[in-house]
């Protein structure tokens, strides 16, 4: 079984231990995987792109306000080493858009040293940067975000998982991979799950 299936089985079962075996059911008839297009795009705009992030949008192509059959979803999806602190998982088109990454430029750069906590495993040089911005937390992303960081520094590894945290800000490696990091999820239990969605 792909680490990927295993996540959701896992999820699915969380969910349906709290009572929401119905939030969930639904969640599950009305959703769409990604189309071969975006995952196609996805691939050419990061070629070692996780198998297993694939296979999670080939389930869902993201949980957050996601317009499916004409209903909106919003579900958490994702969690991360903070406990009991859910996360939306982004979709495919969101994953392209690059472009709000911009403000994380200057962290990355070490400009603002004594006030952002940053990773030795992370660059210092924001023109260098290549992030997949693949989670945003339960706030729109407000206070955390996750990525996948295929270019980390000389202690790092490619394809270590970041996660962004506000106030203070900080940004730290997690996981050494996507594949890990999905484990991390599973072994803690998806503590993440239980805070009430709305769809």
């Amino acid at each position: 079984m792909s680490i990927a299936k295993k996540y959701i089985e896992g999820l699915k079962k969380a969910y349906f231990d709290i009572g929401q075996e119905e939030q969930w059911n639904h969640f599950e008839k009305i959703v769409q995987g990604a189309a071969q297009e975006n995952i196609n795009k996805l691939y050419s705009k990061y070629p070692q792109i996780p198998e297993s992030l694939i296979h999670l949008l080939q389930f869902v192509d993201g949980t957050y306000w996601r317009e499916y059959a004409g209903e909106k979803v919003s579900f958490y999806f994702l969690g991360s080493d903070l406990e009991e602190y859910p996360y939306y998982f982004l979709s495919s088109e969101e994953m392209m858009d690059a472009q709000e990454m911009d403000w994380l430029k200057d962290y990355v750069n070490r400009e603002y040293e004594d006030m952002v906590q940053m990773d030795e495993k992370i660059i210092d040089n924001a023109d260098e940067m290549n992030w997949l911005h693949f989670s945003d937390c339960m706030n729109n992303g407000g206070t955390s975000q996750l990525f996948v960081d295929f270019s980390p520094s000389k202690k790092g590894v490619n394809g270590q998982i970041l996660r962004y945290l506000h106030d203070p800000d900080e940004i730290e490696v997690i996981a050494d991979s996507f594949d890990e990091y999905l484990q991390m999820l599973i072994d803690n239990g998806y503590d993440f799950v239980g805070e009430e969605e709305e769809e």
